[in-house]
Formats: C-alpha cells, structure tokens, sequence
C-alpha cells in the first residue's frame, strides 16, 4: 500500500478505441468459461458508462476456479485498490477449505490489472503537477473507473458465468467494492464478510480522511498499569515529543517516521512505544531510535503499476474536505483552510509529512470529479442478507465504532470488535490471523455469525526503560538478596526485550535476523534467539540462547555480567501473555 503511514490506504495498454455497444441484458450465451472444470481465465467486453450503452468498450478480465460438486461462489477482492487477479493464491491460502465447496471468483476491476488500465507514465502521488498531468492525459473517462461502474461490471460476469446468488469477501479497499454491490444488486448476494472496511460517509462517498490518530496510544496505554502510571497522557507525551522533533530534529527520529510509528499495529511498537517517547524527552533516545529503524525517514515515491486507474477510483469513489466540483485552484484552497481550520492532523503539520504542500496530501485536488458516482447511494435499500464485519482496535483507517456507525445500513450487520487487532487481519500471519481466517471460513460455509474470540492482546505495553540495574524494580522472589533480585529482574528484561521481536502476531520483525541490543551487543534471530552480550541497561551483560516453542513457552541459560561479577541464570516463563509467569535459578538458587 502506497502512504499508508498516511492513513490513506492504498493500497499500461490503451483502452479500445472501437465503440462496443452493451446493455445491462444479460449475453444471450453463457461465457466459455461457464462450463470449464478447471481454473479459466477470462474477459468480457462492457461499456465504460453503463448508462449509455453506445459508450467506448472495455475489456474487463476475470479469473474463475471451479469447485467440484460447488454449493454457491464466493467473490473476493483482497483490497488497494489494485489488481485482484494477482492476488488469488493469496486469498486461496485464506479461504482454505472453503474452496472445496465453494466457486472463486476474482474480478481485475476495470482501469486495473489487466482490465482496460488507461495509460499515465511518470506518475508520483506526493507531486501533484503528475497528478494533474495524468487526469489530462485520461480525459473525460477517468469518471467512469469507480466503485459503481465496478459492480455493474461484476454482475455481468456473474451472469455471463450463470451464477445464482453468490457471497462477497472484501478486504479493505475490497469492502467498498462489496458495499457497491449490495447497493445495486441486493438479489445476487447471500452472504457478505468484511475485513478492514471502508467507512462510508452518509453522502454516499468513503472517508479518506488523513489524520493522527493518537487515540490509539491512550487506549494501549490505558490497558497497562506501567504505562498508564507515566506522567500525564499517552497523546500529550506523543504531542510534546513531536514539538521537541520539530524543534531540535534528529536525523534518526524524522517527524515523518513517528508518524508512522504512533499507529501501533506491530506488536513491539504496542510494547514499546509509550514508554520510548517518554524516555526520548527525558534524554534518552536510544529506544525511541531502535524503533525509529523500522520505517522510512520519508515518505517513499507514491508509485502505483496503474495510477490512472488508482487514482480514479480513490477520488471518484472518495470524500474530501473540498467541493467535488470545484476547480483544483478552488479545490486547493478549501483544503487548506479545511487543514489550518480543523488540524486533522495535529500534532504534526502538512510540511512535517509532504513537501508539496496540501495537494501533495490530498491528490484527488488535481482530479475531477464531475460525476455523481456514490457508491454506496444515501437512502439505496441493502440486503438483509448476513453480513460479517471483523474490526481491529488499531485498524489504520477506521476504528470499530466508525465501522459500526457505517454499517448501521445493512439490516443485518454483525460487526465484531478484535482487541489489538489491525488492518486486513484475514491475510496476516501468526495466531491471530488463524483465528480470524477461522471466522471467515465458518461463517463462509454456513452463513452462520459465530464470534470466536479473536485477539491480538498478547502484551501489555511497557512503562519505561532503565538505564541501569538500580533502575530496575527488583523481582519479587525469595531466597534471593535485594542485589541479586535486581540483577536478575534486569536480566529477565534484557531477555523479554529480545523475545517480543518474535511475537507470533508480529510482521514487521519476521525476516529480521540480526539486531543490536537496545545499549550494545548483538541478538541474532534463528532457531533460538541468541544474545551476546547484550546491553539492556548500561551495566548487565547478558549472553545464552532463548528457545521459543510455538505456544510461546520460553527457556533461557544465560550469563549476566555486572559489577565485575559472572551470574549463570536459567529462566523459564510463559511469553506473549499479558501475565508471564517465571521461574528458574539464579547461581544455582531455585526460584518461582
């Protein structure tokens, strides 16, 4: 996804010349594909306007897998928007055994893929004279790639395929394409799940709203007695810090890499970033530095292999803090008023993430949209078929009331709320992607909602970061002396700090292999995790390995370093839980 730090989820053949004339009748012949046994590509021929059937033809391209002995056709999309047809062996491994009893269906939605894409070379989102220069180069067609046009084109393969009713699987961007559907063919569906969705304003049109979202460091702060205990609130620190960065930059710290870090969708930023913040203002930046490592210092080139195409449908199908009519001068000045007068942003300023100011932020300033293009129309009645929404807590692009608020149209919406949960949760990794991969496929197969608990709170976020062993609160154990409790309370630190890069709900750590320690040495990630002399706090050394069983049950030998003195330490506990338990021997003095 192109700027997802943003908060905008983003996820070259001419069109045909020759005009195709085509109604909404459905083909008097069933497409070729209609009867195949097997995997079949195909494409069928629709008009670029549907409601004008002389308009120029394009060629919509679809793939459609089979199932032996099916009892009904999913749709999926997995999101962008982009290309769908690339992404089927991704949403094969997710639907699973779903797919012994249901059809595929993956359509390239037009201006898309391989789906009639308009042609536009040289295009970066973050400069807006390409923008510009590219919706000139489209013309006047560029109105027709949206959201609604997609569903008509959708229906006519569905058709064209001799599909009864089918179920629709959206996945972020995907989920307006699904809410497109029900809007204009509520008779075709049996059953929708939604993953990440897009929120839909009551105009009609989704919210791209660009904001902070600090909210979610207050909610992961409030969850953890250690972190709640910091001085003041999570988003006032975050605030400070950003003024601080503004202020005094650093060139490890860039105002646009904490911008993506206060959206807390990687477990060790969850753990992490509250308390790095806070030790950052009071002179210590080295975890705040650490975790800085994970992402850009700028924003990357806004590329997309189809940007006509992408940026059709992200304005066509968008609302914005500007009239959708007006000219891009007009256009340009009411964001900016929008921006000085609101601060959707705030703490951070335009010229702290973009440096072309607020068309470099809102691109579809330098787009027209001159068509009445909702897709989901105000007032259209949508089906009261099952619809099931799955929710993160730290979605990127909508929390779970937003969601639910938007979904109040369907009749018969379910939406689930997953703790610590992020954005296109159906495709991720780990133990929480299993679970809710499990709610898609149970509810898939019987239409039935059954919440089954999912959850990424495995964690509690940290309160702070010593800098040396006195810092340390001791471990509360007996038959050990008040130093040793601390030695060994530091060390269980230095190890835990190295452990949660391997959280199972993780991503951004999965193919790391090597990390220095927060204050030297180094941790190399392999079969076990290993640390050689690894300095969490200034004054401890620790070296040994850790082995980590996929239930998260951790061992560790260890030698921890300090004062001049050799500790040789065994830990044993229960990672990723928000209440490890731990037990071992400290020179050869049991504890538990």
């Amino acid at each position: 996804m192109i700027a997802k730090a943003l908060g905008l989820v983003l996820t070259a053949a001419l069109l045909p010349g020759t005009p195709t004339p085509l109604t909404r009748t459905p083909p008097t012949g069933l497409h070729k594909c209609a009867n195949a046994s097997t995997p079949c590509d195909g494409t069928i021929n629709v008009p670029l306007d549907w409601e004008n059937a002389s308009s120029k033809g394009l060629s919509v391209a679809f793939t459609w897998i089979p199932a032996k002995d099916a009892d009904g056709t999913v749709v999926a999309n997995r999101g962008g928007p982009l290309a769908a047809v690339p992404t089927v062996p991704d949403l094969q491994k997710t639907l699973g055994p779903v797919l012994e009893r249901k059809n595929l269906l993956v359509m390239d939605p037009r201006g898309l893929g391989k789906s009639s894409p308009p042609p536009c070379e040289g295009v970066d989102f973050f400069k807006p004279e390409t923008v510009a220069a590219c919706a000139k180069s489209v013309g006047s067609q560029g109105a027709y790639f949206t959201a609604d046009q997609a569903s008509h084109d959708l229906d006519a393969i569905r058709r064209a395929l001799g599909l009864g009713k089918v179920s629709f699987f959206g996945n972020s961007y995907g989920t307006l394409y699904a809410q497109a559907y029900a809007a204009r063919y509520p008779d075709s569906l049996d059953a929708v799940f939604l993953d990440s969705t897009v929120v839909v304003e009551p105009d009609g049109y989704a919210s791209w709203q660009a904001r902070s979202q600090l909210r979610y460091l207050d909610r992961l702060c409030g969850q953890s007695k250690a972190c709640d205990a910091l001085p003041g609130s999570a988003s006032g620190t975050w605030t400070r810090l950003v003024n601080r960065l503004r202020e005094r930059p650093d060139p490890e710290v860039t105002l646009y890499r904490t911008f993506t870090m206060s959206i807390p969708e990687e477990p060790v930023l969850g753990r992490e970033i509250n308390a790095a913040a806070a030790a950052y203002l009071r002179g210590d930046p080295a975890p705040l530095r650490r975790l800085a490592r994970l992402g850009p210092k700028t924003s990357p080139p806004g590329i997309h292999p189809n940007p006509a195409g992408y940026l059709a449908y992200r304005c066509g199908d968008g609302a914005f803090p500007f009239d959708r009519l007006a000219s891009a001068a007009e256009r340009e000045a009411q964001a900016e008023r929008y921006y000085e007068r609101v601060r959707p942003l705030a703490p951070y300023q335009i010229a702290d993430l973009v440096s072309a100011g607020v068309s470099g932020l809102e691109w579809c300033v330098n787009w027209p949209t001159p068509r009445n293009s909702a897709p989901r129309p105000p007032g259209q009645a949508l089906p009261k078929v099952p619809v099931l929404v799955i929710a993160g807590d730290f979605d990127v692009s909508n929390s779970p009331a937003e969601v639910e608020r938007s979904l109040r149209a369907f009749p018969n919406a379910t939406v689930v709320r997953v703790p610590f949960g992020w954005h296109a949760m159906s495709f991720r990794p780990g133990p929480l992607g299993d679970c809710v991969r499990g709610t898609l496929r149970t509810f898939l197969t019987t239409k039935q909602v059954r919440d089954q608990n999912c959850t990424g709170e495995n964690y509690r976020a940290i309160g702070a970061f010593p800098q040396t062993v006195g810092d340390v609160p001791p471990q509360p154990v007996r038959n050990l002396s008040a130093a040793q409790r601390r030695i060994l309370a530091a060390t269980f630190a230095t190890v835990a700090d190295a452990t949660a890069r391997r959280n199972p709900n993780g991503y951004l750590y999965t193919t790391v292999q090597h990390e220095p320690g927060l204050r030297g040495g180094q941790v190399a990630f392999g079969q076990d995790i290993t640390l050689d002399k690894v300095q969490f706090v200034r004054d401890l050394w620790v070296s040994g390995p850790i082995k980590l069983t996929p239930d998260g049950r951790a061992t560790a030998t260890l030698r921890a370093e300090s004062g001049g003195r050799t500790h040789e330490v065994t830990l044993t506990w229960t990672a990723f839980s928000t209440r490890p338990s731990l037990s071992g021997t400290f020179d050869g003095i049991p504890f538990d």
